[in-house]
């Protein structure tokens, strides 16, 4: 049995998470784990003269439960004596504008809160309760995510919010603006349960007389994290029984390569790079191919993140490929990289940057391989190098009327009785044609209709297509097919909708 608090003081000062006279927001859903962390903080107040302010999101979803959540944490602040900031956001509403999954708009909002709270009460630390099996969910998630070093070190003890990108547009959302804070101190995210077990988190709440909310969405396996929570992590476990603490040990091993590898890299990088601008960066061929193979790989990839900020990983293909141009490519040899990027040779550099007549690159769901990607019918299928995701499900009710009246052209309703095997998502074949919705079945060439649709011909082989067996029924975004299209006789209806994906807790 672990020592909770014992085992959170280690964590706390292994990382350095507090110091003395630090004020600490700490984000309390009313959950075991975030009740168990402000428990364990109060023990640890006087020890380390904290200034403890609670601060609750309310997101706007799961009606009269998450008001007697909100209501729940007011309460138990009040008989700790804390300072309390509760507020709401419709969270629901933000998803749909700003086309994300909900778990994933309500991180970045709900961040975008407790940074905003820590700015106005002068605190320079937020507490959140991550635990170890939430470590071991991430790690497994971003392993199959096809992740890198970055990702399989899982989620830090300690972060600085700024590392946070995309917060932006959900800051405004709070009322009163944030107190500047000194660049010295900048508001840092801190996980002092991370080496802390969910069962002993339940444990220590019932051991301490705690009786936590419970949050009934966490056993919705829509959400990809729940499914690997709830079936793909006991399934391992009956491989492995220890496989949540090899997860964990796994992301401390790689967090601490990967230190080093930074710190390598960025000596490589100012060895190798000759020039850096918005769109290109030019590397000098010579001094690239003398780097280890680690660094040829780590600077390949850190490129394409620069120049393509949204990227969440590269493909082990990609870079090699890469890698092989680089080395022992002719001059004018090129490599073609995830998101419209190539790697050009040059007489005495490397140049990697938007391919030629590339144009802008598209808000929108794309595919980078060429391989069919099977589709989940209920369920939810990645994007390979992308952060969108396509969900799906079986309506039980529709109505004709309002599937017609929808506008967004990312969302399909479509006829699942005509679907044939497989379901996949894939990109256009040479010499295909389609049937759009509204020309009586008729036919039509792809290319032409892509061409009339305005589809850049750069893009066109990166157009998701959705097809059923061989024929496609939906070009992604753009036409429905005449066969899959919802009529007065059809008995079942598929909704399918992309959306930015879930990312890193």
């Amino acid at each position: 049995m672990t020592d909770v608090l014992r085992q959170t003081r280690r964590t706390i000062e292994e990382h350095g998470l507090l110091a003395p006279g630090d004020g600490v927001v700490v984000a309390v859903s009313g959950g075991p784990d975030s009740l168990c962390l402000l428990h364990v903080l109060l023990r640890l107040r006087e020890e380390y003269g904290l200034r403890l302010h609670v601060a609750h999101l309310h997101h706007g979803a799961r009606g009269a439960d998450a008001d007697a959540d909100a209501g729940f944490v007011a309460t138990f602040a009040a008989e700790c004596d804390l300072p309390v900031t509760i507020e709401k956001r419709d969270v629901p509403a933000l998803a749909r504008t700003y086309r994300l999954a909900f778990e994933e708009t309500a991180r970045r909002v709900r961040y975008a809160f407790l940074a905003r709270v820590a700015g106005e009460i002068g605190a320079h630390k937020i507490a959140v309760g991550h635990n170890a099996d939430d470590q071991a969910e991430t790690v497994l998630m971003h392993l199959l995510r096809g992740a890198g070093l970055a990702g399989l070190r899982g989620m830090l003890p300690i972060t600085p919010i700024t590392e946070y990108r995309l917060l932006a547009p959900f800051l405004h959302l709070s009322s009163g603006q944030p107190t500047d804070q000194p660049s010295n101190q900048p508001t840092i995210l801190i996980r002092p349960l991370l080496d802390v077990p969910r069962s002993e988190i339940e444990r220590y709440c019932a051991d301490c007389g705690l009786t936590p909310r419970f949050d009934r969405s966490n056993l919705d396996t829509t959400y990809f994290r729940n499914r690997l929570r709830h079936e793909l992590l006991p399934l391992l476990e009956t491989h492995n029984p220890n496989i949540r603490t090899r997860l964990c040990h796994t992301a401390a091993v790689v967090a601490a390569d990967y230190e080093l590898l930074v710190q390598l890299r960025a000596q490589g990088w100012a060895e190798v790079v000759r020039e850096e601008r918005e769109t290109a960066i030019v590397f000098d061929r010579t001094a690239w191919q003398a780097l280890p193979v680690a660094l040829q790989r780590a600077t390949l990839r850190q490129a394409a993140y620069r120049l393509r900020r949204c990227l969440r990983d590269v493909d082990f293909v990609h870079v090699e490929n890469g890698r092989r141009v680089g080395l022992v490519g002719e001059t004018g040899a090129q490599a073609t990289l995830p998101m419209g990027l190539v790697l050009t040779v040059g007489y005495d550099t490397l140049t990697m940057g938007d391919a030629v007549d590339i144009g802008p690159l598209p808000d929108e769901p794309l595919l980078w391989g060429v391989e069919p990607l099977p589709v989940h019918l209920p369920g939810t299928t990645l994007l390979p190098r992308s952060e969108w995701v396509l969900r799906a499900e079986v309506m039980e009710e529709w109505d004709v009327a309002q599937i017609a009246a929808i506008t967004d052209p990312w969302m399909a309703y479509l006829n699942a009785d005509m679907f044939a095997d497989p379901l996949v998502l894939r990109p256009r074949r040479r010499g295909e044609r389609f049937r759009p919705q509204g020309m009586g079945g008729h036919s039509v060439k792809l290319s032409a209709l892509m061409i009339n649709l305005k589809i850049p011909r750069a893009w066109r082989d990166r157009v998701p297509l959705l097809a059923a067996g061989d024929e496609i029924v939906w070009i992604c975004g753009r036409r429905i097919g005449e066969r899959v299209t919802v009529g007065p006789e059809t008995r079942q209806v598929a909704r399918l909708w992309f959306e930015r994906a879930e990312r890193e807790v």
